[in-house]
């Protein structure tokens, strides 16, 4: 397959810069496989499209605002640095800007004292990746500083600087597991409303966890897109949570994913596991593109993609590739919002 096989055009003036007034207003595009139609629906309309014995399987990872700004030690010029993943107590898996001044020796100073990080460039790695060693003055909680003085990762395409409100709003509101540096966006426009109503009308709901990080949006950079590669992810599917799915399974209902991150966690296992969901933690690094055999979901809960993104070969995957394309060029002719802030699609 190749790369331009999943591109479409999109009009800048439909990717959202910020969230719905209210979280639960979103529009949503409800995509039917079977019969290769949709129709246009609201988010709070989710309890009358799902039924009885579905099983809600949600992404519990908590953002953390995993974007410092600073300076080089001591040169003084501007640096950023985004946290992808700890790699042990005080190294971490790091994109840095401007990447080709921040050389292995290379130090930046983020925030102020006493609470202030310091960084130490260790090895370098293509396109802008670091490891660095991270530290406080004070020799105060690493995490407690990052939360104090880190902004909330919005993505290139949200052409503003992050806000106050953003913490709130680019996390889901059943947040839990410290881990992501980026949201699981498809949980974004659940409230708690919303919740309740689902459990009125019988609809399970199960929460898995995987960290969201460089391996969800690192572009694909090869023309065939079957040389693309995914960066391992942290996960974790609880006793509970797994017993519950793998019921689902064995008596014939339903299991929808609530985002991509939760999609490839459950194929991921259920790949290792005879297509059974079992109790599991590890990292996840499973590429899903056309061709790939489903053995759990039953549905799909997600945000609008980029073109030519990972995200977007997963919903052709899961939809069809000619279905999916033909929903999108659907949804930007009714000007839905696209992106992190914008709108959902369910693919039943």
């Amino acid at each position: 397959m190749q790369l331009s096989d999943f591109d479409f055009r999109l009009p800048d003036e439909l990717i959202a810069q910020a969230p719905p007034k209210e979280r639960g207003t979103s529009r949503l595009l409800v995509v039917q496989r079977d019969t290769g139609t949709w129709q246009h629906r609201h988010v709070a309309d989710l309890p009358s499209l799902l039924r009885a014995g579905d099983v809600l399987v949600v992404n519990d990872s908590r953002l953390v605002p995993a974007r410092l700004i600073g300076h080089r030690d001591p040169s003084g010029g501007q640096v950023e640095c985004l946290l992808l993943r700890r790699i042990d107590v005080d190294r971490w898996d790091v994109l840095m800007h401007p990447g080709q001044k921040m050389k292995p020796g290379t130090r930046a100073r983020f925030g102020s004292p006493p609470g202030a990080l310091a960084a130490e460039v260790l090895a370098q790695h293509t396109f802008g990746r670091r490891t660095v060693r991270l530290t406080t003055d004070d020799g105060s909680d690493v995490d407690a500083a990052i939360d104090a003085i880190g902004h909330v990762p919005l993505p290139p395409y949200i052409k503003r600087p992050d806000t106050d409100a953003d913490r709130e709003r680019y996390q889901t509101v059943y947040a839990r597991a410290r881990g992501s540096v980026a949201a699981p966006t498809a949980g974004l426009h659940f409230t708690p409303e919303i919740l309740e109503a689902l459990d009125r009308q019988g609809v399970e709901r199960v929460a898995l966890t995987l960290h969201v990080g460089y391996g969800t949006f690192k572009p694909i950079r090869s023309e065939r897109v079957e040389e693309h590669a995914i960066d391992p992810e942290a996960f974790e599917i609880g006793d509970e949570a797994a017993e519950r799915i793998a019921r689902a399974q064995v008596e014939g209902r339903r299991v929808i994913a609530v985002g991509t991150t939760s999609t490839r966690t459950l194929e991921a296992v259920a790949a290792g596991h005879r297509g059974r969901v079992t109790a599991a933690a590890g990292e996840a690094s499973l590429f899903i593109a056309p061709g790939f055999r489903f053995q759990v979901l039953g549905g799909l809960l997600t945000n609008f993609h980029l073109p030519k993104s990972s995200l977007f070969v997963l919903v052709c995957a899961f939809a069809g590739r000619d279905l999916a394309l033909a929903a999108y060029q659907a949804a930007i002719a009714e000007r839905y919002r696209f992106y992190s802030y914008g709108d959902a699609m369910l693919i039943l």
